[in-house]
């Protein structure tokens, strides 16, 4: 069968983006906009892919210049929807620790305009010990400063060539962040106050909310799905067809830019996005955290199996109804309404969302999405929730592993052995907890509710110290370490 780069030809057109993550959910959700707008926007410009990380997808990308396919699936009117889309808004992908001088050298680029990025809830992060003249530094604001400053010597501070940077990462007031932890690398490396100036006035950190389920590569249909489209495509994508993207400006809307109305593409411009962040990332992210952990380790395995699930979908339903819901302000109604909207995207037949998937990163995920759902429930009602109390529970029965495959450590559910990716720090420290030598699972679920709670760093405070949630969380893992997982789940 031929490959999709014999199929579809291959568009140039000026390099206007710059994206940090050539993962699945960038490729269906920015470069699938980028790819409307082309057509019918008139933005004629490509985006340049960079890999975040020292191992990634740039060869898979590059191996078939950029093309690729979306497939978009869903319910609209009652009726099933299915949309092919073959993408041709990615000019390839650079892999900045093997192909420096690629990467740096798009900062002389005229026709940048933007850069965009989605290293997950753990990327904008200060990384001590990154320099200027590192190829490439470790953390992704230190790439981006590096790079912003490349392209401030490059065109000798023209003010025109500032970078709006859109970040995508969900974590609050991620291009605030951003800057933030730029110029703090800036005044470290001891950049000329010039370059300082020029980020502060040329360039914009806008903070940017982005909604859309994307499960990725439909391994399971793969071939069915080549075989309907005629070529094979290896990266593949799939999601479902609603999306939202927000965007919080400093300076001012770049909507003429990124010509998104035109296009007919649902971004909301804005100067402040809080409503909107806070409702998708406690509601639709927050659910999703609150129920994948403990759903993979009762033996479910995709979001739609939770959906039917008599054991998953009540305590999915409980959590979000009875304790994030009630821990938020706003209009219960419109949160209830949108609650539901999220069930029923949820309950989509064509999207194959995989709790594996769901699980990465899942430490900085809980802080995130939904710890602020669990304390500001206590803070409203004088007691703990229980639902988001034994999340977090399961979330550390669910770390537990003392062995590693490469980066990732080996949990095991049920004789089977399954990957565990998070930050090495989290991850060395759940493995040291684990190895403890305990004379029973009460005597270990104290030492590692104690050991895990107790990371400030990790949570932002010393999760100790609020009222009865250690004793909760040894509670519930003393159940789900006698009983197992479904049993401690039907306990609730």
């Amino acid at each position: 069968m031929k490959n999709i780069k014999d199929v579809v030809k291959t568009v140039e057109r000026p390099i206007k983006v710059l994206q940090f993550g050539e993962g699945n959910f960038l490729r269906a959700f920015v470069d699938w906009i980028i790819d409307q707008l082309n057509e019918k926007g008139d933005f004629n410009g490509n985006v340049m892919l960079v890999q975040p990380l020292d191992r990634g997808l740039a060869g898979m990308i590059n191996d078939q210049n950029g093309l690729y396919t979306t497939v978009l699936r869903g319910v609209q009117n009652g009726k099933p929807v299915e949309e092919f889309r073959q993408i041709t808004s990615v000019a390839g992908c650079i892999n900045p620790y093997s192909e420096y001088e690629k990467f740096i050298a798009q900062a002389e680029n005229p026709d940048l305009r933007f850069i965009i990025s989605n290293t997950t809830e753990a990327g904008i992060a200060y990384h001590e010990g990154d320099k200027l003249d590192d190829k490439p530094q470790s953390s992704f604001p230190g790439k981006v400063c590096a790079f912003l400053y490349k392209r401030y010597c490059a065109f000798k501070g023209d003010q025109s060539k500032g970078i709006i940077a859109i970040p995508c990462e969900l974590i609050e007031k991620n291009g605030d962040n951003l800057k933030r932890i730029v110029l703090q690398y800036a005044k470290e490396w001891n950049l000329e106050e010039g370059f300082i100036s020029w980020v502060e006035e040329a360039c914009d950190f806008c903070n940017s909310l982005v909604d859309r389920i994307v499960p990725g590569y439909p391994r399971a249909e793969a071939e069915e799905l080549w075989n309907r489209l005629g070529y094979q495509d290896n990266i593949i994508d799939a999601a479902e067809i609603f999306l939202l993207w927000v965007i919080e400006c400093h300076k001012k809307y770049y909507d003429e830019e990124l010509p998104t109305a035109k296009a007919g593409v649902n971004v909301i411009w804005t100067d402040d996005m809080s409503f909107y962040r806070t409702r998708k990332v406690r509601i639709l992210n927050g659910t999703h955290t609150l129920m994948t952990l403990a759903a993979y380790q009762a033996g479910l395995n995709t979001v739609e199996e939770c959906i039917k699930s008599d054991l998953i979908f009540p305590f999915m339903k409980n959590g979000l109804f009875e304790e994030i819901i009630p821990s938020m302000d706003g209009d219960k109604a419109q949160l209830e309404q949108y609650a539901a909207d999220v069930l029923e995207r949820f309950a989509n037949p064509y999207i194959i969302h995989l709790l594996m998937s769901i699980s990465l990163n899942s430490v900085s995920k809980f802080k995130t999405r939904d710890l602020p759902s669990l304390l500001g429930y206590y803070n409203k009602f004088g007691k703990l929730p229980k639902y988001l109390v034994f999340s977090l529970a399961a979330l550390i029965s669910f770390y537990q592993g003392t062995e590693f495959e490469g980066a990732a450590l080996k949990g095991n559910r049920n004789g089977e052995t399954y990957l565990i990716n998070d930050n090495p720090e989290y991850l060395a420290k759940f493995a040291e907890l684990y190895s403890g030598d305990y004379k029973c699972n009460h005597c270990k679920s104290v030492a590692v509710a104690n050991g895990v709670l107790s990371q400030e760093a990790w949570w932002g405070q010393d999760l100790t110290k609020v009222p009865g949630l250690e004793e909760a969380i040894v509670e519930n893992l003393t159940k789900i370490f006698n009983d197992g997982m479904e049993a401690a789940i039907r306990s609730l």
